[in-house]
């Protein structure tokens, strides 16, 4: 429900009762993935989605009743050859959806205010609950900090709240959202417990260095994406916030010492828009050494290979140049900035999804990649009792 905190942490500030209905698992062709939410207050509003249409009316259903009589439900949406009028996805896949009341006096509604504002206000947060299990554990809420720290519980039972701790700590490290099955006590085991860990992570970090005609036009693309964005240009009368009043942060200095003293991580995408050698050249020396998810730089064919041969004159090696996207952007044959934005990021969301950026009627592939697998989780390891002699 992590996806739609800002409009849930309205609601929760109204003191509104509402139901989220919230994907636990996914097989097959799929629109939305974990974590994807569709919430119903007592007035019959809503926001979100679970499919992206094929199954809304039926998951708005579940959210009235599970108001209307507070007991959660958990229903399977898949496509049926048999009947083509039945609720189900057209996509050809299946989805599990839970749906849970979280009325205004619920236990543990303030501990969800708390991690839905810190969602909205793009705070990197953890929000853990049982979604198969005993009654008395379906209340319990989790909210999870990333050194740690946490708040809430799941039905008053130490050893249950501990792993599921752990387990929330080690998915918002990784960034996943996720189911994990345990036992009633906190084992490391099947045991009856289904716990969901939604993952929302502080915005990724968008930088775009050069403060042309180009850059408004992205900085909105990119804001519309979900990033946090930053023009930076070593020129000052360029470098204003009155000319990008859509980026979060405007910059004044050249675009290599800027990159060395900012943060940057593996979802950090770096567009350059120069297009001159004196700032490209030392930028990109030190771009193309970050473990960073994307550099690109603006530029025509001949601008790029003159920049290639004067990266080499620099000492960046011809797999460091790999790395490097130019000219910047997917041939869509836009000439105009907003077309261009446009462009360059869908190249930054096909290769977010390791996609081929070809028409789908050219292709034959899954259309919804599979995300990356999680990581092995952190944490203690409880070993399972054998069964039998």
């Amino acid at each position: 429900m992590l996806d739609i905190a800002e409009e849930l942490a309205r609601w929760a500030a109204q003191g509104r009762d509402f139901a989220v209905a919230t994907v636990v698992a996914v097989s097959g062709s799929a629109p939305r993935g974990p974590g994807a939410a569709l919430a119903v207050d007592g007035s019959g509003q809503v926001v979100g989605s679970v499919s992206g249409g094929c199954v809304e009316a039926a998951v708005y259903d579940l959210c009235v009743e599970a108001l209307q009589d507070g007991k959660a439900r958990r229903e399977r949406f898949g496509y049926s050859d048999d009947d083509a009028f039945a609720v189900g996805l057209t996509c050809g896949g299946t989805i599990e959806v839970v749906a849970a009341a979280f009325p205004a006096a619920a236990p543990g509604r303030e501990v969800l205010a708390q991690a839905l504002t810190a969602a909205a206000d793009g705070e990197a947060v953890a929000l853990a609950r049982v979604v198969r299990g005993p009654d008395e554990l379906l209340d319990g809420i989790l909210l999870v900090r990333p050194d740690g720290s946490h708040e809430g519980g799941l039905g008053g039972r130490p050893e249950l709240d501990r792993t599921a701790v752990a387990e929330a700590h080690a998915l918002l490290g990784a960034g996943h959202t996720g189911t994990v099955e345990l036992s009633q006590d906190g084992a490391h085991c099947p045991g009856g417990v289904t716990l969901l860990v939604e993952s929302g992570l502080e915005p990724p970090r968008m930088i775009v260095f050069g403060a042309v005609d180009f850059t408004a036009a992205l900085v909105r693309v990119g804001k519309f994406l979900g990033y946090h964005v930053t023009v930076c240009d070593a020129r000052p009368v360029f470098a204003t916030a009155a000319r990008f009043p859509e980026a979060d942060a405007v910059v004044a200095d050249w675009p290599d010492r800027y990159l060395r003293h900012t943060a940057t991580d593996a979802r950090t995408v770096l567009c350059v828009l120069t297009h001159d050698a004196k700032f490209d050249v030392p930028l990109l020396r030190v771009a193309l050494r970050l473990p960073v998810a994307f550099v690109g730089a603006m530029g025509s064919r001949r601008t790029h290979d003159d920049r290639v041969r004067r990266l080499r004159e620099a000492g960046v090696s011809d797999v460091e140049l790999t790395r490097l996207r130019a000219p910047i952007g997917l041939d869509l044959g836009g000439r105009t900035p907003q077309e261009t934005a446009l462009s360059i990021a869908a190249e930054i969301v096909a290769a977010r999804h390791g996609a081929t950026g070809l028409p789908l009627t050219a292709t034959r592939t899954a259309i919804h990649h599979p995300a990356p697998d999680t990581p092995a989780r952190a944490g203690r390891r409880l070993t399972c009792p054998a069964v039998g002699g």
